[in-house]
């Protein structure tokens, strides 16, 4: 029996599968005569692993647990724990990811009963693949982090090409594209020492997968031709292994054998039923009565069966729509991640101009006017990042700030940037402070802004010829803090009572009309609606159509003190670190190439300008800069790759990224490169300097 089963897995090797067959069915037909159990289970342990080899995972899952059930009558052994590993391979090839996590459990138990810990680390692997493929990342990335960190000397069961190869997809799923590449380049260099081809084949399609992301198409192109090549290669070889008229003939061959046992086993039967056929008679009585049961069973069955037949029309369908919002959230976080990098780009352009001018002693008459483009594109990129990140506010995620601000200058500072629109539609627009609530408070003045322009705006927008009130009251002061009633209120078009109670809801109107007249994304009350929430109060509304509405909350404050003393040291940048430092500026827009190199001048400090990587490196190379300027995106070699490289031979120079796209999103994976130090577009004035002098302190 054992020579067989050599002889089978020889053959295996060899790929002469119809040979391979023949000798695990002979080892299988003596271990069955010979009563050997053990060797029963070893026989059909080696049929399955044909089968698997062979891609029929159906067959191998019959024939593996005809094995484990042999196995299960003798003490553990790691013949059977390999055996419900492979049974757990062939339900992760069939996509029955639940089966296949039972198996490897069983297997894992087993190997740690007979002390085999080295076959661990491959179920470990598998487990970590099946979290992935249920989407479970946060438990499926420590498993392949913990594969990838050992010395390849140490890999011996070639694991870590496929844990790189995973972990890279789940960060392509993550839309961390740079982050995936070079999961997946490790992967494919791994993969290079152990010739393993399919896998190979998988890496080759996620490769192109993520240059297509990353828009280098012809990448992409070369490399999914690479992996249909090696298709088509394993599709030859997978057809060489056994022809299909052999393995009906082989599977003919068992269903022969079946049927002579089956006929044995159905003479003795009949030999057994001459006795059964008194008893049969005598249990007739009995029959009759059960039949009535059976009856009553058989109906309780049916009504069961369309009651669990619903139940799955219904989970379909809950599916389907599940997949649908799935696919409608995809679809808006990839359009908000345009918008962040197509709105902040020529923001940055408003905000520096507007801080040149304000730097270069603008008149008298200008100030306010420069004042107000100030505040309003400050706000403006406020906006652009609650909005982009009103999923976080849904999920409560987002924190408030606790810091000392300026009730009244704030206010003053919104009537006056929304002073144009109340006089478009010639409107009062009037702001009321009870003259006991303190100036200045300590809270978070960003949040409260936003609240304030959304209501104001909209009370502006809605309301002709008519008055808008924004009203603050003392509920109650000491010493230590004081709460406010916040009110505004306008004459305006006012709001249904039946849409009182959704107008609250994303993306709500008050009816298509109103929405292509006044327009409006139907986010601005939600958003408010949930920053009044997170600060900790809770806003009413009360309107009557044609009156006008009134919006309520109440919040409670800490008192702060006068710090305008404090703001101003704040605001102060140490000029004798920043004068006469050498900076380098790599920034492909030529707006963006004006103000910034405008503004690091303005310090006394000596820039030079670069429109693209490749240039940047052979800069930093050949001369010796205090400080270089990254912008992330630009053409050809980006801004990260240019940073790796430069960091092959310079680990000194302080190197700040200049980003677009939301900071608390990229900051981990810009450092990663070897960045020191991340300023996001558009630039506020005081962090810019504030950040430089910190780096080139440093």
């Amino acid at each position: 029996m054992d020579y067989y089963i050599e002889l089978s897995n020889f053959n295996m090797k060899t790929n002469n599968y119809k040979f391979s067959l023949t000798f695990a069915q002979r080892a299988i037909d003596y271990a069955k005569k010979a009563g050997d159990v053990a060797a029963q289970a070893n026989a059909y342990a080696t049929l399955g692993a044909i089968y698997f080899e062979l891609k029929k995972y159906d067959d191998a899952i019959e024939v593996y647990y005809r094995s484990v059930s042999l196995y299960s009558t003798l003490k553990p052994s790691g013949n059977q724990a390999f055996s419900y590993y492979r049974l757990g391979l062939c339900y992760m090839e069939k996509g029955d990811y639940s089966k296949a996590d039972v198996n490897f459990d069983k297997a894992k138990t087993i190997y740690q009963t007979i002390r085999i810990p080295n076959a661990i680390e491959l179920l470990n692997l598998q487990k970590g693949i099946v979290y992935s493929a249920k989407g479970e990342y946060k438990s499926a990335i420590p498993i392949f982090s913990q594969i990838i960190a050992k010395p390849d000397s140490e890999d011996t069961f070639k694991t870590k090409a496929e844990a790189l190869y995973q972990i890279g997809n789940i960060e392509m799923h993550n839309n961390r594209k740079n982050l995936a590449l070079n999961y997946l380049n490790r992967a494919y260099e791994l993969n290079g020492r152990n010739k393993n081809i399919e896998q190979k084949a998988k890496i080759l399609l996620s490769l192109s997968q993520v240059h297509e992301r990353l828009l280098d198409v012809n990448r992409a192109y070369t490399l999914l031709k690479k992996h249909l090549q090696l298709k088509d290669s394993i599709a030859y070889l997978n057809a060489q292994k056994l022809g299909s008229e052999d393995y009906v003939q082989f599977k003919e061959s068992e269903k022969l054998k079946t049927i002579e046992q089956m006929d044995k086993e159905n003479k003795e039967q009949q030999k057994a039923n001459k006795v059964a056929k008194l008893i049969s008679i005598l249990a007739i009585a009995l029959i009759s009565i059960l039949s009535l049961l059976s009856l009553s069973l058989y109906k309780n069955n049916i009504i069961r069966n369309q009651s669990n037949l619903l139940l799955k029309e219904k989970n379909a369908e809950l599916q389907i729509a599940k997949e649908k919002a799935e696919k409608a959230s995809k679809a808006r976080a990839e359009f908000l991640s345009t918008v962040s990098h197509e709105l902040r780009t020529p923001l940055n352009a408003i905000n520096g101009i507007t801080h040149l001018l304000l730097e270069e002693n603008p008149k008298e008459s200008q100030m306010n006017y420069l004042t107000s483009l100030k505040f309003s594109g400050n706000y403006l990129l406020t906006f652009i990042n609650e909005i982009l990140e009103i999923n976080r506010i849904e999920s409560s995620a987002i924190e408030t700030e606790n810091i000392n601000f300026n009730l009244k200058l704030l206010l003053g500072n919104i009537q006056q940037s929304l002073k144009e629109l109340a006089s478009i539609n010639n409107n009062a627009f009037t702001i009321e402070i009870d003259p006991n609530i303190p100036d200045f408070l300590i809270g978070d003045p960003t949040k409260l802004s936003q609240i304030f322009l959304n209501l104001i705006n909209n009370a502006l927008k809605f309301t002709k010829n008519g008055e808008v009130r924004v009203l603050l009251t003392t509920n109650e002061i000491n010493e230590e803090f004081t709460s406010i009633h916040f009110e505004v209120l306008d004459t305006g078009i006012g709001i249904p009572e039946e849409k009182i109670e959704t107008v609250f809801d994303s993306f709500a109107q008050g009816s298509i009309e109103i929405n292509r007249k006044y327009g409006g994304t139907g986010l601005g009350l939600t958003i408010v609606k949930k920053l009044v929430e997170i600060m900790g109060g809770k806003i009413k509304l009360e309107s009557v159509v044609g009156k006008g509405s009134s919006f309520t909350f109440d919040l409670s404050f800490k008192i702060g003190i006068d710090a305008a003393a404090q703001e101003k040291m704040a605001f102060d940048v140490d000029e004798s670190i920043l004068d006469g430092k050498k900076v380098l500026l790599i920034e492909d827009n030529k707006i963006n190439q004006m103000i910034t190199k405008k503004m690091v001048e303005n310090k006394g400090m000596l820039c030079e300008v670069i429109d693209n990587g490749e240039d940047a490196i052979e800069a930093v190379k050949n001369n010796a800069y205090d400080l270089v300027l990254m912008d992330v995106h630009l053409p050809g070699i980006n801004g990260t790759i240019a940073t790796q490289t430069i960091r092959t031979f310079d680990k000194k120079t302080r190197i700040i990224a200049l980003t677009a796209i939301s900071l608390n999103e990229n900051r981990d994976m810009l450092m990663s490169f070897g960045m020191n130090d991340v300023i996001t577009k558009p630039f506020d004035p005081a962090d810019f300097y504030r950040i430089i002098s910190q780096n080139l302190t440093k």
